[in-house]
């Protein structure tokens, strides 16, 4: 995502490489990670709103999303916005960190050994990076979604561990912790790639017509130029909003398939992508069904791929990775 510096010189002995390699990886790996926490800790409570309005909780279905910001502390107490958090923070990591390593994978795959190269090199990568750290995480999103989905004093988990067996004991095992994972494979293709896409786009327009308004010397190899911090947070921010939009409809029926049978309409609905997304129109519409909770994900897309987008580059010069 950064611009890279070509370097010249002697071959080195096949071993050197690899272990350059391993050590590229790892760094990229922990990068992506803390990219991940720091994005998603700035909107934990708007996450929460957006799981409830997005599943029609009935205690707040009646609400829109500041009312919804305004009853939670109320009814549950200032920490009730952060409800789940903690399975998030362990989902999270993992997730940013094979996310961006995977898309520094396959980028370089489809650029070097495919010989495709330009702006449809970032849509495939991102893509395939989306799908690639779903696969890997989704358990650990689908317990993230039940314990906030939970109203104080109707507690159906008592924690991270507890959720893990009662799906695991009476949803069908293995199979109960990967419950809408079509919709969401489905959807993270379009999102993932178009957000990678949309950024790595502006920032290369940026840098190349721009490069004294926009750009600024990397912190570890001053003859590569990165974006100023105010303008990876813009691109990171318009690329989470056009990607949030795209890939909307398919999270809806994702959330409500993870949340399974803590909803009450749960055998009319969550069987299937199709199903669930057909129960979803004829029983609330577009604007309340499909689309509901729309505007606070705009709210909360824009600071966390702007937070994301811009620790993941910083967090690049200072590990050395550009």
């Amino acid at each position: 995502m950064t611009t890279e510096a070509v370097s010249s010189g002697t071959r080195a002995p096949i071993p050197a490489p690899v272990q350059k390699d391993y050590y590229y990886w790892l760094r990229s790996f922990a990068a992506g990670g803390v990219a991940g926490c720091c994005a998603k800790s700035t909107i934990a409570p708007l996450d929460r709103v957006k799981i409830l309005l997005q599943a029609q909780n009935p205690h707040y279905k009646h609400l829109g999303v500041f009312a919804t910001l305004k009853a939670v502390p109320k009814k549950e107490g200032f920490l009730g916005l952060y409800k789940g958090n903690g399975a998030m923070m362990i989902r999270i990591f993992p997730y940013g960190a094979i996310q961006f390593m995977a898309f520094d994978h396959y980028r370089k795959f489809f650029n070097t050994q495919l010989g495709i190269s330009g702006h449809i090199h970032r849509l495939m990568a991102g893509s395939m990076a989306g799908m690639t750290a779903v696969i890997f995480t989704y358990p650990l999103d689908v317990i993230r979604a039940r314990l906030a989905f939970q109203v104080t004093g109707e507690h159906r988990y008592t924690g991270i561990r507890n959720a893990f067996q009662t799906i695991y004991l009476k949803e069908g095992g293995i199979s109960g912790f990967y419950r809408g994972l079509t919709p969401t494979i489905i959807g993270m293709a379009p999102y993932a790639g178009f957000s990678f896409f949309t950024f790595g786009t502006l920032k290369t327009l940026g840098l190349s017509h721009f490069p004294e308004l926009l750009g600024k010397p990397s912190l570890d190899n001053p003859d590569v130029l990165v974006l100023k911090t105010h303008v990876n947070l813009m691109c990171g921010g318009v690329a989470g909003a056009i990607a949030q939009t795209i890939s909307y409809p398919l999270d809806v029926a994702r959330r409500r398939m993870q949340l399974g049978a803590s909803l009450p309409d749960f055998d009319k609905c969550c069987s299937s992508l199709t199903k669930t997304l057909k129960h979803v129109y004829t029983q609330y519409g577009v604007k309340k069904g499909l689309y509901r909770g729309l505007s606070l994900n705009y709210i909360r897309c824009i600071p966390s791929q702007a937070v994301a987008f811009t620790t993941y580059e910083f967090m690049k010069q200072v590990l050395h990775l550009n």
